[in-house]
């Protein structure tokens, strides 16, 4: 067994995901990528551990239980324990030219719920046994700001014309299960919160945020290296309707 600090990435074989990895593998820590598409996980694999950190692909379609189980086994019986778990894997998709909730369809819901709230449900339930077993893990939940319900309804907000029900939604439910987990686990070491890395230029969104996905993972890598004396249960991270910085942001 190893006795430096091991992380786990979902979504790990591009954007967001993989500059978390890399600054997470900065900081010393081994660094597990998940990734369903097995090629382009063992490209990061290579990408990372050629820049000096050590990483190693672990095959993870969130959305499939079997795959999920087979992960947690690979880590428990390569490393016996997990100290930082990233949900970051996360897809968009919306219904219609403007997106608006009258044009949703229930089969575009289901498709990002199974992604970004359902996996990371199994997901943190499959690796919680072995997060427990870490001095004082973290868990951080990749959300966004566009799952605040009062930043979404503020008027004079900078989200107040969307309108769009899927990806939105799907955050603020997230936000909840952030928000549920840090209250189970309150009375233990481990600390639960919910990352806005604010508006990435990624694969997600063609390319069009106006922050670099290294910048977008500052606020995972903030989160997963907390002290023991952090803050847990909340949403934190890049401010847009503040005028940028980092800070807690509205549920």
């Amino acid at each position: 067994m190893t006795t430096n600090m091991i992380a786990l990435v979902t979504g790990a074989n591009r954007g967001i995901g993989l500059a978390t990895a890399r600054q997470l593998g900065a900081r010393g820590m081994t660094v597990l990528l998940g990734a369903r598409d097995a090629e382009r996980g063992r490209a990061a694999e290579r990408e990372l551990r050629d820049g000096g950190v050590d990483a190693r692909h672990v095959p993870l379609d969130v959305t499939d239980a079997e795959s999920v189980a087979r992960a947690a086994k690979l880590v428990e019986d390569g490393y016996g324990r997990l100290d930082v778990l990233v949900n970051n894997a996360g897809i968009a998709l919306a219904d219609g030219d403007r997106g608006l909730p009258s044009e949703t369809t229930v089969d575009t819901l289901r498709r990002l719920y199974e992604t970004n709230v359902f996996g990371v449900v199994a997901v943190t339930n499959a690796l919680l046994p072995l997060l427990r077993r870490a001095p004082a893990a973290r868990i951080v939940n990749v959300s966004s700001e566009v799952g605040s319900i009062a930043l979404m309804t503020n008027p004079q907000g900078a989200f107040f014309a969307l309108t769009s029900v899927p990806y939105p939604s799907s955050k603020a439910a997230l936000n909840m299960l952030t928000a549920m987990y840090a209250k189970e686990l309150r009375d233990t070491p481990i600390k639960v919160n919910a990352a806005n890395p604010g508006y990435c230029a990624t694969d997600l969104n063609g390319h069009s945020g106006f922050r670099t996905a290294e910048q977008g993972a500052e606020v995972s890598v903030h989160l997963a290296t907390l002290p023991a004396d952090g803050p847990t249960g909340l949403l934190w991270g890049h401010q847009m309707d503040a005028g940028g910085g980092y800070g807690v942001l509205p549920w």
